[in-house]
């Protein structure tokens, strides 16, 4: 089976990075995935609002982890299920991005990174790779929505 493996913006099919600079319109709008997915570990209070006006998704990864904000109790059961909802919206929101993700076929789509071992491989293949695995899914569905 074919692989893709991407990680940074500026490598082949770094469109598929978080990083990756489109804005998505999911509750408002986000500058990036990965503004959204971060602002809503703090739904409902001001960071979330702070989240999305940051500059950089680097800078809202960063504040989504800071710790010493009130993670939302759920975060744990739903986080999968807000990620999958902005890789959606990416994907169904940009045409020129539906179908990069289409044109991969039926490859295994693989964040590679050693950073992350939940939505990435951790780098030797050992990690949970969801993000991959979400872009795969949504990338089922709408080659399904087109027949």
């Amino acid at each position: 089976m074919n692989t893709i493996r991407f990680y940074r913006v500026s490598d082949p099919f770094g469109e598929f990075s978080n990083f990756a600079p489109y804005a998505i319109t999911l509750k408002g709008t986000w500058p990036t995935t990965e503004h959204y997915f971060q602002a809503q570990k703090f739904v409902g209070t001001e960071h979330e609002e702070n989240i999305r006006l940051i500059d950089s998704p680097m800078t809202a990864a960063r504040a989504g982890r800071d710790r010493s904000k009130p993670l939302r109790q759920d975060w744990e059961t739903v986080k999968d299920a807000i990620m999958k909802e902005a890789v959606q919206a990416k994907f169904t929101q940009y045409a020129d991005l539906r179908k990069l993700l289409l044109s991969t076929a039926d490859a295994h789509l693989i964040e590679h990174t050693r950073n992350d071992s939940y939505w990435a491989d951790g780098g030797d293949g050992s990690g949970l790779n969801k993000l991959g695995l979400l872009l795969m899914q949504v990338r089922t569905e709408l080659r399904e929505a087109q027949q």
